[in-house]
């Protein structure tokens, strides 16, 4: 999916679910208004936290936040006496208001903290299928060097969220390039590039060496000019694992 369309797309989904989190908390206390001696207040607050639950799925904090002070809102406007002000005279009224609001919030983290936790596991699904497929073309034996490293070199692109990647013969020999360790750490003139904070290098290229034994057959450098790029220790020692399916290769050659 194009970058730019998919985050139109995500401000649009945004946007719905926040309007969604404001309208339908009014909807439903205006709607239970009118069963105010028929149905609890426990009742009315739960249906209340479903509208938060809805909206904080969408992956959206800000959808979840209003809808649960939309909720506490119109439950304090339309539930509670006196009715129809922004006003509670009874404290087990207050108490209920109070609790809504803080269990939407709540709700609304827990939900997101799901989701964070699902695209880490989705994420690394991804990494083992990328370097499944690597091996995979290196055990058959029969695929071409520049086809292997072209899927590498997407791979790690992928992996690291970079603009680009390429393969280069030999050595490192520039020594303005930052380098890629087995551990997932890279250094820059020899000192530690703080990746989580700062990015990799804006300014300059990284490369990821290629090893067979003691000998460097070559490395992947790569590139992130449009965008600073913050991969996580565990992307950078995918790629270096990526990196590493290219060798058999390169060795045969």
């Amino acid at each position: 999916m194009d970058p730019i369309y998919a985050q139109v797309l995500s401000e649009r989904r945004a946007f719905l679910a926040r309007a969604a989190g404001l309208v339908l908390p009014f909807v439903s206390c205006a709607v239970l208004a009118g069963l105010r001696d028929s149905v609890t207040q426990a009742t009315m607050a739960l249906i209340l936290v479903l509208w938060v639950v809805a909206c904080a799925a969408s992956g959206d904090r800000v959808a979840g936040l209003v809808a649960a002070l939309s909720g506490g809102l119109w439950f304090d406007f339309f539930l509670t006496r006196p009715y129809h002000q922004l006003a509670i005279s009874d404290s087990d009224d207050l108490e209920v208001t109070i609790l809504l609001v803080v269990i939407g919030a709540v709700v609304t983290e827990i939900a997101l903290w799901g989701r964070r936790q699902q695209a880490r596991a989705a994420r690394r699904t991804g990494y083992i299928d990328g370097v499944l497929s690597a091996a995979s073309a290196v055990a058959e034996g029969d695929t071409p060097a520049p086809v292997l490293l072209d899927l590498v070199c997407q791979q790690i692109a992928e992996v690291l969220d970079v603009d680009g990647c390429r393969f280069v013969p030999g050595p490192v020999e520039d020594p303005r390039l930052a380098l890629v360790d087995r551990d997932g750490v890279v250094t820059r003139d020899g000192h530690p590039v703080n990746v989580a904070r700062g990015g990799l290098p804006f300014d300059e290229e990284t490369a990821i060496l290629v090893r067979q034994g003691p000998h460097v057959l070559g490395h992947f450098v790569i590139t992130s000019a449009t965008r600073i790029a913050r991969p996580t220790e565990q992307q950078l020692r995918v790629a270096v694992l990526l990196a590493d399916q290219v060798a058999p290769a390169l060795a045969s050659h």
